[in-house]
């Protein structure tokens, strides 16, 4: 851990009045940032840092402080790019959809096929076409999948609706998932699910133009 952090207030749930009463990810995240004391400051991508927030305050008080070297590498990390809310849910929902209890799982395939839907359309490509991230994912719940091909074929989400209402539900619906989950660390799904959308955001907002996500490089109609 970078000795400059050695000193920051001590990761806690929730939201902080000031750093003497401890502090969130994205407060800390504000702080080292140089912005007014906030959860919700301007450096970050507001679903990312969403996506943040919910790990911090479902990560046990034990695991939580593994956080901590995550947040220097969330600050700057901000744009207006749809493809960016929607690699993230696509990220949530992929990563929590294996694990996620059975009543759960149709909501998050669903996530997936939207968040593909509305990467495909912004990328000019073709209706239906599937990432081997979200293939593998998919194929670990057939019945989900099945049931969740059969719904979205009715649906058209717009573009406002997915950042305001879908992409957000998407990253709530995973964290929930995976922490509800039957597996033995769910906090070390939720850091390496945090840790992937960041390295996600790095390359789409850094170097938009040479993206591709590791577990992604072929499309699938």
């Amino acid at each position: 851990m970078d000795n400059h952090l050695d000193h920051m207030p001590i990761l806690s749930r929730g939201r902080h009045r000031n750093p003497k009463r401890g502090a969130c990810f994205m407060e800390l995240a504000s702080y080292l940032a140089g912005e007014r004391w906030s959860d919700h400051p301007g450096c970050t991508h507001p679903l990312l840092a969403a996506l943040a927030r919910l790990v911090n305050d479902n990560t046990g008080d034990e695991s939580r402080n593994k956080l901590v070297h995550l947040v220097p590498s969330i600050i700057g990390l901000t744009s207006d790019d749809l493809r960016v809310d929607a690699q993230i849910a696509l990220r949530c929902a992929t990563a929590a959809l294996p694990v996620a209890a059975a009543e759960r799982q149709l909501a998050l395939a669903v996530s997936v096929l939207a968040a593909e839907e509305m990467l495909a359309r912004l990328d000019g490509a073709p209706s239906g076409r599937m990432s081997e991230l979200s293939t593998r994912a998919m194929a670990q719940v057939p019945h989900a999948a099945e049931q969740a091909h059969k719904f979205s074929r009715a649906a058209r989400i717009t573009e406002k609706g997915f950042r305001r209402y879908a992409a957000p539900n998407a990253v709530q619906l995973s964290v929930v998932g995976i922490v509800q989950a039957c597996i033995p660390d769910p906090d070390r799904l939720l850091r390496g699910l945090l840790e992937d959308a960041i390295a996600d955001c790095q390359a789409m907002i850094k170097k938009p133009a040479e993206f591709s996500p590791t577990d992604s490089p072929q499309a699938v109609i």
